[in-house]
């Protein structure tokens, strides 16, 4: 009996301490994470989404969606661009700053050239020491910090996904394969709604290449009676001449939720700095954060 309520008792802590690593500590951590307000203004970041738009991701999940597109950025590392955007009242001393963090930049033509990242280093701890070798003779540094990785390098996100992005999504449909690319900032690159229809309505009339089926249960096509709808497709070959496509709600709807993903907002876990980037000195590398081509 000694032995069988030992063994209990240590099946039950173990149990416990799971449960309380698995369930109650994730929920303690994120399960009231407050709002937060994106870098340099006064919006909330996340906000849950409009009505239409989550009618439209459960449209986006009765489809499927989630089994051809992720919706998770993904980054390598993390740099920091020491950028030199005034020399001051003392050249001498900027270029001798220089001249100690980067030889190669320490000319004078260099300094008509400004704004010029002059170093890059892997976070801002490690910057702001030789930041200071500028501001202390008067010259005007920053500081940007560029995500990395191959998903930021396609335009698909400026930063990696984190758990605070899902925050209002109920399921949260992150994905399990990318036969199509990722959509966690689609709302970025492709705002444009009408754009989404005609996608969702014939894949290759906006995008050549696209191995997506259409989804044209999504629409009607409808006897023109009077005037063409506004609302209608507008499609590079025309339906059969006297009719259109017009687009359902439930279309509509997973166009607007599509427009809605967007996780462009610097957070704490994930930080970047997404100023207009300047000329990039000749060896240094270019920022990713650029837009899609």
């Amino acid at each position: 009996m000694k032995s069988g309520a030992l063994v209990f008792l240590a099946a039950f802590i173990a149990l416990s301490a799971s449960w309380g690593g698995f369930v109650l500590a994730p929920q303690l951590q994120l399960g009231r994470a407050p709002q937060e307000k994106a870098t340099g203004t006064d919006n909330l970041y996340p906000v849950a989404r409009a009505g239409f738009a989550k009618q439209g991701a459960e449209v986006y999940r009765s489809l499927g969606c989630v089994y051809c597109h992720s919706q998770t950025v993904g980054q390598d590392k993390t740099i920091c661009e020491i950028i030199l955007e005034d020399v001051g009242t003392n050249a001498g001393a900027t270029l001798a700053a220089l001249l100690r963090i980067n030889a190669e930049l320490a000319k004078p033509e260099t300094l008509a050239s400004l704004p010029m990242v002059v170093r890059v280093v892997a976070d801002v701890p490690a910057a702001i020491p030789l930041m200071k070798s500028f501001t202390s003779i008067g010259g005007k540094v920053s500081a940007r910090v560029v995500p990395q990785g191959p998903d930021v390098a396609r335009a698909w996100g400026v930063r990696r996904s984190v758990a605070q992005d899902f925050a209002y999504d109920e399921p949260v449909q992150v994905g399990i394969r990318r036969y199509g690319p990722d959509l966690a900032n689609v709302g970025m690159r492709l705002p444009d709604a009408n754009w989404h229809l005609r996608h969702l309505y014939a894949p290759k009339s906006v995008v050549p290449d696209s191995t997506m089926p259409p989804y044209r249960s999504l629409f009607e096509r409808r006897r023109i009676t009077r005037e063409p709808s506004s609302d209608a497709l507008q499609l590079p070959s025309e339906p059969e001449a006297g009719y259109e496509i017009m687009p359902t709600d439930a279309a509509r709807a997973l166009a607007a939720y599509l427009v809605s993903l967007r996780s462009d907002a610097p957070l704490y876990e994930a930080p970047f700095t997404s100023p207009t980037p300047p000329a990039p000195a000749t060896n240094a590398p270019a920022s990713t954060n650029s837009p899609a081509k």
